[in-house]
């Protein structure tokens, strides 16, 4: 019998499941969860592959590494089911996606608490993550009724022209640690709709959030029945099994979420051997806030915005770009929001930023908030906190209170992207200006601006104005829905995942032209008669 707070009584379906257990080691209740979700014993112990909990430092499990020979022979197993998966109509396999999501919905619950435990995340956050994933399989399912190409004109008489779209091969998943499992369902929904089947490497912080989707997956596909085996597979470890996978030559699309040097080695070896990459990189993501914005609604979206997920998202507000004339009454707010926002235990009821993900990332911040005062920057916040789980016990893990830091114009680390919760704040005068300062940096993924101008909205959002992927209006950077293609520019890659016609990439082209008549027009009138 588990004794859940307040001294109720619950199961572990029951959406209160997600507040038990906050004592302070998390093994115990990490082995439940990997229990109940189906992930074998022997697949997280004995391994060379140390799982940590952000939450407390310590070692939950130890998974199997990979080698580049078991990555050989994944891809292997693989490329024979593709020559299967790809003969069953799209709406047959829409209808195995259709069986994943009901899965992911019985164990919502209980993935979401192992994305909470792993990666780190507030229990509303991974509970949202996981809805993330139910969302991409509706929206999958009835792709696989219209993935359709096109009727095209032809000035040939008696001709008919048309694409279709036909199954693209393997492909290759890498994913970062801060979504550990929705990437993966974006890309991995798409491609088992298109016909491709999926050897995914994920995250080595993440790797019992990738072992526990796979096993939800199989779920799925037992219920299915005749689907070929090995449509998905996972492939733990470094960067030698990501670097094994990328150059495959049976691997035709590598999806690769992460930062923009690995982008820098991913896309060069993909394109010394023609293969497509769908790049989702880094992003020094920023806001304008103009003149007439709503500053109630402003703080809001730029807390969650900056704060959320502690900092760690690709979309999370890094630089904020305020007018002249109400910085002074914008600044104090978001101070008092820095200086406020609960911090501690992602399991504890309240708390809003729970740690970073390593030690690693802590000093990356300690590094990017020295710099920022050496090019002339006031601090706000930014200190280490001493995070205590429900019963008291202190946490080990990496906990820092988000920073807020002034700066006299764009440059040292503002220039950056800093995995970390830190919002670098500058003025402006002009919108011009605001929107230069804002394209001036490498990356081009998301933005926002806060205005009540329709003019100036639509500025900012025709061609002259953001160069990234994603410009919103009165709303932050940050929380993108599923329906919509997400990526950037420039530094952050290029690709498009989830919704849209991101469809496109999982599959390769053909145009056909069918001539039901006699004789044999060419086109653009070229004559070639023979006896």
């Amino acid at each position: 019998m588990d004794v859940w707070p307040r001294g109720r009584l619950h199961k572990p379906g029951d959406w209160r499941y997600a507040e038990r257990m906050t004592n302070a080691s998390a093994v115990h209740e990490l082995a439940a969860l990997l229990d109940r979700l189906g992930v074998p014993l022997a697949a997280r112990q004995g391994g060379t592959l140390a799982a940590r909990s952000p939450i407390t430092g310590e070692v939950v499990a130890t998974v199997r590494e990979a080698s580049p020979d078991d990555v050989e022979a994944a891809v292997a197993r693989a490329h024979v089911a593709f020559a299967a998966w790809r003969l069953v109509p799209a709406p047959r396999r829409g209808e195995l996606v259709r069986l994943f999501g009901e899965e992911l919905r019985a164990a919502k619950a209980d993935l979401a608490r192992l994305v909470t435990l792993e990666a780190g995340k507030i229990v509303s956050e991974g509970l949202g993550e996981v809805q993330e994933m139910i969302d991409i399989c509706d929206f999958a399912v009835g792709l696989s009724r219209q993935l359709c190409g096109l009727t095209i004109a032809t000035e040939r008489a008696s001709h008919r022209m048309m694409e279709t779209w036909h199954p693209l091969g393997v492909v290759g998943i890498i994913s970062a640690f801060n979504f550990p499992v929705a990437v993966w369902a974006w890309n991995a929904a798409l491609a088992l709709v298109c016909g491709d089947p999926c050897v995914w490497k994920p995250s080595e912080k993440t790797p019992l959030c990738a072992l526990a989707t796979q096993a939800l997956l199989e779920r799925a596909l037992a219920r299915f029945g005749d689907a070929p085996p090995h449509l998905s597979q996972v492939v733990q470890g470094g960067a030698a099994v990501g670097a094994a996978l990328v150059n495959h030559p049976l691997v035709p699309l590598v999806s690769a979420t992460g930062s923009t040097a690995m982008g820098r080695k991913v896309g060069p070896a993909l394109a010394a051997r023609f293969a497509r990459a769908l790049l989702e990189l880094g992003g020094n993501n920023a806001a304008i806030v103009a003149p007439s914005a709503d500053l109630e609604l402003a703080v809001r979206a730029i807390a969650f915005s900056a704060m959320g997920t502690a900092g760690q998202r690709c979309t999370t507000l890094r630089r904020l770009l305020v007018h002249d004339d109400i910085y002074e009454a914008l600044l104090p707010r978001l101070a008092r929001a820095v200086a406020t926002v609960p911090v501690g235990d992602p399991r504890r009821e309240g708390t809003l930023v729970g740690p970073l993900i390593d030690e690693a990332a802590s000093e990356a911040m300690t590094r990017a908030l020295a710099a920022a005062v050496a090019a002339g920057g006031q601090v706000v916040g930014g200190e280490a906190v001493a995070a205590v789980a429900q019963d008291g016990a202190a946490l080990g893990g990496w906990y820092r209170r988000p920073a807020l830091v002034e700066m006299p114009a764009q440059r040292g680390p503002m220039l950056h992207e800093t995995f970390a919760p830190i919002l670098y704040v500058t003025r402006y005068r002009a919108l011009e200006e605001a929107l230069a300062l804002q394209n001036a940096v490498a990356q081009g993924l998301s933005s926002s601006i806060f205005t009540s101008d329709l003019r100036e909205a639509e500025r900012f959002m025709a061609a002259d104005g953001s160069d990234c992927g994603i410009a919103n209006v009165n709303l932050g950077p940050s929380g993108a829905e599923i329906g919509g293609a997400f990526g950037g520019e420039k530094e952050t890659g290029g690709g498009r995942e989830s919704g849209s016609d991101s469809w496109r990439a999982y599959m390769r082209r053909a145009t056909n032209t069918i001539n039901y008549g006699k004789s044999l027009p060419l086109a653009q009138g070229v004559r070639f008669d023979v006896e």
